[in-house]
């Protein structure tokens, strides 16, 4: 009898092409669920007959009563090698092997300066009201030559998205509680004194730091008070690092520019939340690394773990038995 893997939120159904499944067809059925599961009870109801189960970054948590409720579940890869909602204790205890897959900086990167580039110059609205015939010309676009990109963060991607802004001509600093001179001068960009110089200072602050206790709001009121009111935001990283009532509270009240975010607490996000209406936002649905070439890392070396695990060798463990 096959073995039967879920593939969970493959909301474009591009699992079954972005890579090659036959290395594991004869002894693996896969399944796409293209809707997502709202609630922990849906979830155990939807995967109580699968072996494996393949998510996509940290959408899907599987905490310990989740995994209690999954006697079948042999096998759980999700997508990068870091996911904080998956209890990686719990899954050893109930026999759980959890696998990762190698990611690309690349297209975070990319939609970090779309979405900068789209809020600078109000690309939605203007190309939105062409189409609708309304006003030619109604806004005028923030220029990114000479001002300042402050970047919250400048690893893998912030490094990557300091590079293009020093191209662009922009002045740009760093800031984060681990930042070094020596890391600052490699990337050629400036060490802010503090957060709240850079906040204070910036035009545009883009946020590219890893979710922890450390970081999880570390943008509050206080903190979006001391931004311009002609700065701009953007986080394609991860919400809770934004707090997500005082973002809305600064937008509604013009406290800041405008803001740019693919990340949020809840995804998808629900129907009718404010976030899908707030002013001065341009939202998209966690794009950053929704491109072809990083699908087909994600499922090509999906195809690679269940390989693996199949022939009692398994690879990119995170954790479990």
């Amino acid at each position: 009898m096959k073995l039967r893997c879920a593939v969970l939120d493959d909301f474009q159904s591009a699992a079954a092409t972005a890579t090659d499944w036959a290395p594991v067809a004869d002894e693996v059925e896969r399944v796409s669920f293209t809707e997502h599961f709202t609630s922990e009870d849906e979830l155990a109801a939807a995967l109580a007959d699968f072996d494996v189960v393949v998510t996509l970054r940290e959408r899907v948590a599987f905490p310990a009563s989740l995994l209690a409720r999954l006697p079948r579940l042999r096998l759980l890869i999700a997508s990068g090698m870091r996911n904080s909602v998956i209890d990686l204790t719990a899954a050893e205890r109930y026999g759980v092997t959890v696998c990762g897959t190698a990611s690309s900086s690349a297209p975070p990167v990319e939609l970090t300066w779309a979405l900068l580039l789209g809020l600078a110059r109000n690309l939605v609205t203007e190309a939105n009201s062409l189409r609708d015939g309304g006003p030619w010309q109604s806004s005028v676009g923030a220029d990114l030559h000479g001002r300042r990109l402050g970047l919250l963060g400048l690893g893998k991607i912030g490094s990557r998205v300091a590079a293009v802004g020093l191209a662009f001509g922009m002045e740009v600093s760093a800031w984060s509680q681990n930042l070094t001179p020596q890391r600052a001068d490699e990337i050629g960009v400036t060490l802010a004194v503090s957060k709240e110089d850079l906040l204070a200072t910036s035009d545009f602050v883009s946020v590219h730091l890893a979710l922890s206790d450390r970081t999880r709001g570390l943008l509050g009121a206080p903190e979006l008070a001391l931004m311009r009111p002609t700065a701009h935001l953007v986080n394609t990283s991860r919400a809770a690092i934004v707090d997500q009532q005082a973002l809305l509270t600064a937008l509604h009240t013009g406290t800041i520019a405008g803001a740019a975010v693919d990340v949020f607490d809840t995804e998808p996000l629900p129907a009718g939340h404010p976030l899908r209406t707030a002013p001065r936002l341009l939202a998209t649905p966690h794009l950053g690394y929704v491109s072809q070439a990083n699908y087909a890392t994600y499922y090509g070396q999906a195809v690679e773990n269940i390989r693996g695990y199949l022939d009692g060798t398994p690879v990119r463990r995170l954790g479990g038995a």
